[in-house]
Formats: C-alpha cells, structure tokens, sequence
C-alpha cells in the first residue's frame, strides 16, 4: 500500500471473489471460510481492512469468543473505534487495491457484519458483478454518509441475508434497504433467517447458528455461480 503495508489471506484458483471480514478481524475462521468458497473454484482475497491499527495477529482474539461474557470483553476493547475509522474514502481507497490484487475479470464480493457494508459500497464504486452482504447492520441510518444512499450505484446483484435477532437492523431498517433496492432497479434477494443472531456465520464465536451458516453458503455459492461461473464442477 501506499501507505503502509496490509496483509490478506488469498486462497483458490478462478474468478475473484473479494471477502471483506467481519468486526472481529483477520483470524482462523475468516481463513476457513475463504477456503471454503475457493472450494467451489474461486479466488478468494480476505484482507486485513484494520491494518492501519495493526496485523491481524496484534488484533485477534486472545481469548474464546464463544463464550458469550469474553465477546462482550472483546468488543470493549476498541473494536467500534476501528469499525467508525473506515470511512466511505478510506473504504474506496482500499477496495480498489484489494480488487486489484485478484484475477483480472469479473469479481464477486461477501462481506459480513460490517463488512457487507464495506461490500456494497464497493459495489457502488467499483464494477463489481455481485454482492453478498450477511448479517450486516447499520445498512439505513439517519447519517448522510448512510451505506443504503450508495444504492443507486450499484450495478451488481445483491444477496442480503438478514439476522432474525438482529438490533443493529431492524425489520423497519431491512424494508427501508428492500425499498432502496427495487426503486434503484438492483437486481437482489433479500432474507431473513429465522432465529438467527447477528454474527450467525462466525463458528468461532457466542452468535454462531448452524442452519443460517450453511443457508448463507448455500445461497452464495448460487449467486457466485449465476454471477462469476468457476470451471469447478
């Protein structure tokens, strides 16, 4: 980077698909995800978007997240503060050399928590062929920089899958997005999985639920494979 360097963790071998982490960080489990999808045939790059504030080491989890007293210990660690530093230009600047950084062609992009906002906008920014954003919050707020407004810029499908137990998103919030979508003309779904909490697909965390998990993989390979076709059988 021009400013420093950030480190990712690329597997696979195909068309790109750009994964953009959770809160948490660049840890195990964001790894095995991204092995997991470069398993239906694509190259996945999941990068350290909080490497201004250090390696994915220095950031991880020191502790088990599944136990819910320790996420709420670890989230009081600053990791809001981190979250609030990637502004819209910051996120532009970096989507830009994540994407350069795969396969020439058609790209996809997942992200999760926040990171399916960091998603979308990159969508609006960058010629993006399809987005995936999961039990993502804060989509419509009230702040002029809300993600929601980019919506118009966006020429890729999106896949939304909504938590059920959700307080950073509400039913009025996730209506407001289906809203934004259909009047911009964006081709998309948009779910929500039933009792599944914010952080569903984090298996190494308190919030993790198996069925939302391995609905989310089901539907986003189906949107990968619609979008940016691998050779993989």
């Amino acid at each position: 980077m021009a400013d420093g360097s950030a480190e990712a963790y690329r597997t696979g071998d195909g068309p790109g698909v750009l994964l953009f982490m959770d809160a948490i960080g660049l840890r195990p489990q964001i790894e095995s995800m991204a092995d997991r999808i470069a398993g239906w045939g694509y190259t996945v790059l999941a990068p350290n978007v909080f490497w201004r504030d250090g390696t994915a080491d220095d950031l991880m989890p020191k502790v088990d997240l599944r136990v819910p007293e320790n996420r709420e210990a670890f989230f009081a660690t600053g990791v809001m503060d981190r979250v609030a530093s990637i502004t819209p230009d910051v996120a532009r600047a970096d989507a830009e050399r994540w994407i350069a950084a795969l396969p020439a062609g058609k790209v996809a992009a997942t992200g999760y928590c926040f990171g399916g906002r960091l998603a979308l906008r990159a969508a609006a920014d960058f010629d993006i062929a399809a987005v995936g954003m999961f039990h993502t919050g804060g989509i419509v707020t009230d702040a002029p920089d809300s993600p929601h407004l980019v919506v118009p810029q966006v020429t890729a499908e999106v896949l939304a899958g909504h938590a059920d137990h959700d307080r950073s998103n509400s039913p009025d919030q996730i209506a407001a997005f289906d809203e934004a979508l259909s009047a911009a003309g964006v081709a998309h779904t948009t779910a929500v999985y039933p009792d599944a909490p914010h952080g569903y697909t984090m298996a190494d965390t308190a919030m993790y639920q198996e069925a939302g998990a391995e609905r989310h993989y089901d539907e986003l390979r189906g949107l990968l494979s619609r979008s940016i076709p691998s050779n993989s059988r």
